[in-house]
């Protein structure tokens, strides 16, 4: 992940800057120092860099590998059930894509920024919610009552299309009859799929995906790509096929013809959760976005957190020390200022709650999964020191998407703050997702773009928005990258052998890492990391 903050200053003032922004205002890095975590201690393992003897060596019963939403609902679940003899190994940043940031008093997300509300079936995210006090009666029933703070409130999204703000994402206003009727039909197949079960008897498209039915036409749907099946279903609707790329873009990171029918149908069908006191198929959120989850989730596990990172994964070959209960030696290391430290920890349990492609150069006789592709991300956090003008119709809402760009559209942390008047300041998160390119040759270009190429892409539906206004409001800016965002679910990802074995593996190395279920989602991250703390308990 590579962070830059730049600021924004006015030149000049005047008429004649006002007709050119370039002589108007100018972005300027403040922060002349580049902060890449997680990069230095990739190049070491990809390197393979000779690193000094261990100074210490650490001794537990399970350990958790990683600091994400996976490795802390493992924690959460070990501490809820009465073990408190584990450690956390960090990895290269804590929280992972649930991570967020301050701007003083005002929180942004750098990763995920909202949850859907969780279906009966996710029980073990509706627990979750319970504990920390979000669900506050009737988990268990069909429609909890949530926490009114935390449920978004309105106006929730828009869409700048044609020139104009318009009420939801889907294009709808000046949008032919013929199109329109597409839509309804597309929505009414997917109200009759929601509830669809396979011949297995379980449902097509659940929550964690792992209970989905698996029979023979959920894999053939799983054997296409979602534009080849909506072009079957005989969907050509210009604005309905751009939502639904939308929607791949921003759930997967790659668009309706790179992923999975069967993924782009989950999209759509395998959520839908209730809630006494909102409108079914409500979201959570927070300023701060999915770090709200995260620090809670740490808050109750209290893990014994190291910093560092693993870089051999070793499960023991006889030397003894499994006699007391020790099945698993890891090799660990810490960079402190370019140098580094390492220490051994050895546990009965470890749980790899890292990426499924890190792991894979970490744990010794890891099976093969280099299948996977991982989407790159931008996220970019906008201090506002002003809102900007909008323009008329449809006011600022919470998640705000301009038609027809590579962005992902952005999102304004002080939503959810209920006041008389907006505040003084507030952040806008914008989010692009560079599925126009692949994959590798996006990660290289993050590494070497400048900052100006960076903010030009960070801002594009913001200026799309707001014009030349929008750059004499801001006062800083934050863009966080991540080069290997998510696992996109291509077609016949859910047959993968390799991601199966991993699923199934109940011995000394337990994995727990939405890479399992080849998207990544919270639903998932969760599921994982839930499971794996159960199967550690009880050997």
């Amino acid at each position: 992940m590579l962070r830059r903050s730049f600021l924004a200053w006015a030149a000049v003032g005047g008429a004649t800057a006002a007709a050119s922004v370039a002589g108007y205002l100018r972005w300027q890095e403040i922060t002349p120092t580049v902060s890449a975590p997680g990069r230095e201690e990739g190049h070491f393992l990809r390197d393979g860099k000779p690193l000094p003897a261990p100074l210490q060596s650490l001794s537990t019963d399970v350990l958790i590998l990683g600091s994400g939403v996976a490795a802390l609902t493992a924690a959460w679940q070990l501490r809820k059930q009465g073990h408190d003899d584990f450690l956390m190994l960090d990895g290269p940043e804590p929280y992972g894509n649930a991570a967020g940031g301050r701007f003083g008093s005002l929180a942004y997300p750098t990763g995920a920024h909202y949850l859907p509300l969780p279906t009966e079936e996710c029980a073990h995210v509706r627990e979750l919610l319970a504990d920390l006090g979000v669900i506050q009666r009737g988990a268990t029933s069909r429609k909890p009552y949530y926490d009114e703070r935390y449920l978004l409130h309105a106006p929730e999204d828009r869409l700048l299309f044609n020139g104009a703000w318009q009420e939801g994402v889907l294009p709808h206003e000046g949008v032919p009859d013929a199109e329109l009727a597409e839509h309804k039909r597309f929505f009414a197949q997917v109200e009759a799929l929601r509830g669809a079960v396979g011949a297995d008897g379980r449902r097509r498209f659940t929550f964690p995906s792992e209970h989905s039915s698996s029979d023979a036409e959920a894999m053939q749907l799983d054997g296409m790509s979602f534009g080849a099946w909506l072009a079957q279903q005989g969907y050509r609707a210009p604005s309905l096929l751009w939502y639904m790329d939308y929607c791949c873009r921003d759930d997967y990171g790659a668009g309706l013809d790179a992923i999975s029918a069967w993924a782009g149908l989950h999209y759509f069908c395998g959520r839908g959760g209730e809630a006494e006191n909102a409108e079914q198929g409500a979201w959570l959120t927070w300023p701060e976005g999915l770090q709200a989850l995260a620090s809670g989730m740490e808050r109750l596990a209290q893990p014994k957190r190291l910093a560092g990172s693993a870089v051999r994964v070793r499960v023991d070959n006889g030397s003894g020390w499994t006699s007391r209960g020790r099945g698993v030696e890891v090799l660990c290391f810490a960079l402190e200022r370019g140098v580094a430290r390492t220490f051994t920890i050895r546990a009965r349990r470890v749980i790899s709650a890292m990426p499924l492609h890190v792991a894979a150069r970490v744990v010794e006789n890891m099976q093969d999964v280099h299948k996977q592709i991982h989407a790159p991300w931008m996220v970019a956090n906008f201090l506002m020191k002003r809102f900007p003008q909008e323009l008329p119709a449809v006011p600022l809402s919470w998640d705000n998407v301009v038609h027809g760009t590579n962005g992902l559209g952005y999102v304004v942390s002080t939503h959810q703050d209920i006041r008389v008047a907006p505040p003084e300041k507030t952040v806008f998160t914008s989010y692009v997702a560079l599925a126009d390119r692949d994959p590798r040759e996006a990660r290289k270009w993050m590494t070497a773009a400048s900052g100006e190429e960076l903010l030009a892409l960070a801002s594009i539906d913001l200026k799309a928005a707001y014009g030349a206004q929008f750059e004499r409001c801001v006062e800083r800016v934050d863009i966080t990258l991540r080069g290997h965002a998510m696992a996109v679910p291509v077609p016949g990802f859910r047959s993968d052998a390799g991601l199966k074995a991993l699923r199934e593996m109940d011995g000394p190395v337990l994995f727990a890492h939405s890479d399992l279920s080849g998207f990544s989602v919270f639903e998932e991250a969760s599921w994982w990391g839930y499971r794996a703390a159960q199967r550690a308990l009880r050997g």
